[in-house]
């Protein structure tokens, strides 16, 4: 039985997610290198929820972003030093402010809806500069570290070994798209792309538009905060950075970069924008121009990303 071309682009996917660790040295990579690409895959994987099979772009998902860093922040230095504890504060916080703002927003479209995401996700983020006694203001959260994993019947030792953490972040990865994957295959996923095609068709259809967009607002907030949570362990550190509206930005760059139409589009993209930050990053201080005239080259001629290139319709 001869395979299809995307379960064996699937199957190639996660053959190289897990080896990483054992062949990114060999390329000049580290193990936390590919621990940050999966943590800022699965944050732009979940943007592009919302953005790339929904049809609404938001600027604001720093917000709840940084929501689950300081999620598990907080909790593991002020709370209890339990790293589940900290993921599941991180991901209730997110959500539950994602929920709150969606409903105000909701009936928002366009640059409109952007425009609003962008400003109360700044809400969030002066919150956390200003607040100085419990966040650590402009210094960021420190003194703390990620826990070992207890789950009650086995513990997952992620402190010392980068590996160890490295899989603790594709299980994640793996559960969170997975979850993703079978929403999109779903008669709910069909809906939401009903909404991107054409919106005032759906709505003549009977489709009640406005709660579709957010539950996928929500499914998309409450992912991205457990990228959150992840990207905490990753640099034991919250940054109030990390909430701001030009992280949200990098999220859009990932997801346009791989193709906003493919689903492992922001993977690829998060590989590319991670790995050439990194390296440009080490060579100049001006890293940021070269990215940026990057990303313009490729919306010029590649516009559909670099999954969109081997999707382009055969011409009749």
């Amino acid at each position: 039985m001869e395979m299809s071309p995307k379960r064996g682009a699937n199957i190639l996917i996660w053959a190289v997610l897990l080896t990483m660790p054992y062949w990114i040295n060999w390329i000049g990579g580290y193990t936390s290198l590919g621990s940050r690409v999966m943590v800022l895959a699965l944050a732009a994987m979940s943007l592009n929820f919302l953005l790339g099979f929904t049809g609404v772009l938001s600027f604001g998902h720093a917000a709840y972003f940084g929501l689950g860093v300081y999620g598990m922040g907080l909790t593991i230095k002020y709370l209890v030093p339990s790293t589940v504890a900290g993921t599941a504060v991180g991901v209730v916080a997110g959500a539950a402010a994602a929920a709150v703002i969606g409903l105000l927003i909701v009936r928002l479209r366009g640059i409109y809806f952007a425009m609003a995401t962008i400003a109360f996700g700044q809400v969030f983020y002066f919150i956390a500069y200003r607040w100085n006694t419990v966040t650590g203001g402009d210094d960021g959260l420190s003194g703390w570290h990620r826990q070992p994993i207890d789950l009650g019947f086995a513990a997952w030792d992620i402190l010392g070994s980068d590996r160890a953490f490295y899989y603790w972040v594709l299980v994640c990865f793996a559960g969170a798209t997975g979850i993703m994957a079978a929403l999109l295959h779903s008669p709910f996923g069909r809906t939401l792309l009903a909404i991107r095609e054409n919106e005032r068709r759906a709505r003549f259809l009977g489709i009640p538009v406005d709660r579709h967009i957010w539950l996928s607002w929500m499914i998309s907030c409450f992912f991205v905060s457990l990228a959150g949570t992840l990207y905490a362990l990753l640099n034991n550190f919250a940054d109030p950075h990390d909430l701001r509206w030009d992280q949200s930005g990098d999220f859009v760059i990932m997801a346009v970069l791989g193709g906003m139409r493919a689903f492992w589009g922001p993977l690829i993209g998060a590989a590319i924008f991670v790995v050439l930050q990194d390296y440009v990053s080490s060579q100049t201080q001006n890293w940021m121009s070269f990215i940026g005239l990057f990303f313009v080259l490729v919306v010029v001629f590649f516009p559909r990303g670099v999954l969109g290139i081997l999707h382009r319709p055969s011409s009749r």
